[in-house]
Formats: structure tokens, C-alpha cells, sequence
């Protein structure tokens, strides 16, 4: 066994280890698994370990972490998409559309003028695109960290959680698509922007012609390893077709994802997840993070940086607030119900790693914002909890996994007094646990 061998696998238990114990600590102190899991990719790298780290994950090692760190994120981006329900995005209603264009729009246009003045600081070499992708960076929600944390408070059964969670399916719809048109944008100076053109009849083809040769393959052979083969076989050749003509592979894991079949076909679907979210869980996106945080150095901060990323902070929460805010008070919901929904829209985890990643592999940011950008993400994500208990809002008692029972549409969320717990239910017997873009980010 060569020597190189012997250092990636090392290399891979360190990063699987890491993953593994940060993420239960981030769980003891009551936050997302993910907050730990991505807190341990940065530590990895030079943050904490300095010069070390690139002993520790010499060149070789890292482009075999690269390589592999690809699989998991374009794993992670078709369960996105796979567990996308369509359904409550339908009956979501006008309500929700409106909080998630608040939530979206006023972050893109606080975003993009941060954006500029990060562009005037640090330069770039498409300013125009790289304010752009910033303004869509800041309009991130991460659904599946919502998903989660709304779920272990029990709000999933009153109107905020509710609202919050069609808000944030219709949001990462929106920002998936603007990311793709930032991107789009970024490329059309190269020399293959004839491709672009390409993108409708891709969309088409996995409309009209991938989506009914799914429901054909899955509805005679379920999910069994035939069929699973060629869903990865295809979900791979998607994004490979994606990343040819100039759109990121992210985006043919995505829309992979989005156009999988799922009318009757629930129990494939279960399988399928069950089948792909372990190991990447457990393996592939832990790896993702790890590569992400060996870009990432915290610890050569200057003041004026610090006072960037406050900046950056500030700037996204705020846009958060004043985007949802607003719109979830014409909506009927009182103020601190609408600040519970803006709190939990603020919540960024493991898709803003995704999208900044990007941004980072296409040069439209470099190292020294990726790193401020990616600790905005992190500080957002450990600060939803502590403020849901700040307006009142008590972690659920029921054990992590169980479901409860959701209220009657409609109903209003009681806010506990401060130092009173809520009371919990227990899951009806045959409940099922949450889905799996609950479980993602923290299960």
C-alpha cells in the first residue's frame, strides 16, 4: 500500500471523527449537528492547526478529499431536491409566496450594495458578479437546518413553523435560481457561452423525458440495486451535462432531484433516501466541510476584518428581519410570532456552505471572504436558538426523531413566559419520524 493511501485514509477517520464528536457537542449545547460538523471542517484547516494543516492533508490527500467531497455534495443537493415537496409548495398559498419574495428580496439588495463595498476592499475580477453572488449568498435560508430545528421546538404545529417552513421550500427554490443566473452571468465572458443556451432544452429534457423514464424505471423495480444504479448513473450524467454547459454540477443534482417521481411511489422514495443519506451523512458531507474549512483561515483575522465580518453579520440579519418581518405581520401573524418566522428565516447551515463553495470554485470570491462569508454562516446558524429563547420559545420535550402532532391549521403560536416551559406531546403510536431533509443537517 502506498504511502498516499495510508495518508488519506488517516486523514479520512480524522475528518469522520471530528464530524462525529463536534457534532453531538453542538447537540448537547442544544444546537444543529451541522453548527458542530462544520465547526470541525474549519478547526481542521489552518484556522486551528495552522502550517500543520497542510501537513496533516498534504496536496495529494486533498485531491483525493476533493474528489470525494464532490460525491457528497452532489448527494446532499439531490436529496434537496428529491425531498423538495412539491406538494406543500403548491398549497403553501399567496402568504407564504410573499414572505419568501421578503425574505429573498430584501437580503439580495442589502447583499448585493455589502457586496460592493466588499468588491471596492478586496477587488474582484467581475466585480458586477461577484456583488451579485454576494447579495444571493446573504438571501440564503437553509431549509433542512429549519426544518430541524423548527421540528425539535415543536413548532411545526403552530402557524409560524408552518409558515416558516413553506417560506424557506419556496426561498431555496428562488435562490437555487438566482445562484444559477449569477453564475450564468459569471461565465458569459468565456469562450463557451454558447452553451448557456443550451440550458432550456435541459431543463425540458428532465421535464418531459428524464422524469417519465423515472416513474417508468421506479414504478416496475422499486428501489431495488438495479434501480438505484441508474438513478445515480443518471443523477451523475445530469450533472456532468450541467457542469458542460457552464452551470455548475450543483444544478443537475438539483433539478435531478426535483424531477424524481413521487406520486404513489412514497415507499421508493423512503428507500431511496434510507439508502443514500447515511453514508453521506456520516461520510461524504463531513468531508465536504473539511475541504471547505481547509480554505478557511479564522485565525489571520486582521481588527478591519473582524469589523468586515461584523458588518457582514449585521447586514444579514437585519435583511432577514426587514424582509420577513413586514410580511409576516400583513400576513395576520402577531409581532412576535413574525420575529419567531424571521428568526428561524436567518437560519443559513449547510446551504450557505454549498452556495459559497461555489462561488468560491468559479472565482467569484477569494479565500479571505470566503472565510468571513462562511463564519457569518456559522455565527447566523448558532444564534436561532438563543433567540427563539429569547421571544419565548421553548425547545420541545419529546426525544429527538419524534414527530407531533401538527395543530389545526391556522392556529397561532403560544409563546411561553420566560423561565416556563411549553408542554410536550407525545407522538401518536405509528407516527413516522420527520423526513429526511429534517434529519440532514442535525439528526
Amino acid at each position: 500500500m502506498s504511502e498516499g493511501v495510508v495518508i488519506f485514509l488517516v486523514d479520512l477517520a480524522i475528518i469522520v471523527a471530528a464530524a462525529r464528536l463536534l457534532g453531538q457537542a453542538a447537540i448537547r449545547l442544544r444546537q444543529p449537528r451541522v453548527v458542530g460538523e462544520i465547526l470541525a471542517g474549519v478547526l481542521l484547516g489552518p484556522t486551528l492547526l495552522g502550517g500543520f494543516s497542510g501537513w496533516l492533508f498534504p496536496a495529494s490527500a486533498r485531491s483525493a478529499l476533493g474528489a470525494l467531497s464532490t460525491v457528497g455534495l452532489v448527494l446532499f443537493v439531490f436529496l434537496v431536491g428529491y425531498e423538495l415537496d412539491r406538494r406543500m409548495l403548491r398549497a403553501s398559498g399567496r402568504q407564504a409566496v410573499v414572505v419568501a419574495l421578503g425574505a429573498l428580496a430584501v437580503p439580495v439588495v442589502l447583499g448585493v450594495a455589502l457586496g460592493w463595498w466588499l468588491v471596492r476592499r478586496h477587488g474582484a475580477a467581475d466585480p458586477s458578479a461577484t456583488a451579485l453572488f454576494i447579495g444571493v449568498a446573504v438571501a440564503v435560508t437553509a431549509f433542512p437546518v429549519l426544518a430541524r430545528i423548527v421540528t425539535e421546538h415543536g413548532l411545526q404545529r403552530v402557524r409560524a413553523g408552518n409558515l416558516s417552513l413553506a417560506a424557506a421550500a419556496v426561498d431555496d427554490v428562488l435562490a437555487w435560481g438566482l445562484l444559477y443566473a449569477v453564475i450564468a452571468y459569471a461565465g458569459a465572458q468565456g469562450q463557451h457561452m454558447w452553451r448557456l443556451a443550451l440550458a432550456v432544452p435541459y431543463v425540458l429534457a428532465h421535464l418531459y423525458l428524464v422524469r417519465p423514464m423515472l416513474r417508468r424505471l421506479l414504478g416496475g423495480a422499486g428501489a431495488g440495486n438495479g434501480a438505484l444504479a441508474a438513478v445515480l448513473a443518471g443523477l451523475l450524467v445530469s450533472c456532468a451535462a450541467a457542469e458542460w454547459i457552464g452551470a455548475h454540477y450543483i444544478f443537475g443534482a438539483f433539478l435531478f432531484g426535483a424531477v424524481m417521481p413521487r406520486e404513489g411511489m412514497s415507499e421508493v422514495r423512503e428507500q431511496i433516501v434510507a439508502r443514500l443519506e447515511p453514508v453521506n451523512n456520516m461520510l461524504l458531507v463531513p468531508v465536504f466541510f473539511a475541504v471547505a474549512g481547509l480554505n478557511v483561515d479564522l485565525s489571520r483575522m486582521r481588527p478591519d476584518v473582524l469589523g468586515e465580518l461584523a458588518l457582514v453579520v449585521a447586514v444579514a440579519v437585519v435583511a432577514k428581519v426587514l424582509g420577513t418581518y413586514p410580511t409576516a405581520r400583513l400576513g395576520g401573524l402577531g409581532p412576535r410570532e413574525a420575529l419567531t418566522v424571521s428568526t428561524l428565516m436567518n437560519t443559513r447551515g449547510l446551504t450557505e456552505i454549498v452556495v459559497l463553495t461555489v462561488g468560491l470554485q468559479v472565482g467569484l470570491v477569494d479565500q479571505l471572504v470566503f472565510s468571513v462569508m462562511v463564519a457569518m454562516a456559522l455565527l447566523t446558524t448558532i444564534m436561532t436558538g438563543p433567540a427563539l429563547w429569547a421571544l419565548g420559545v421553548r425547545r420541545d420535550k419529546a426525544e429527538p426523531g419524534t414527530a407531533t402532532r401538527p395543530e389545526a391549521p391556522g392556529r397561532h403560536l403560544t409563546l411561553a413566559s420566560p423561565g416556563v416551559s411549553r408542554p410536550s406531546r407525545p407522538a401518536p403510536p405509528g407516527r413516522r419520524p420527520e423526513s429526511g431533509s429534517a434529519r440532514r443537517d442535525a439528526a
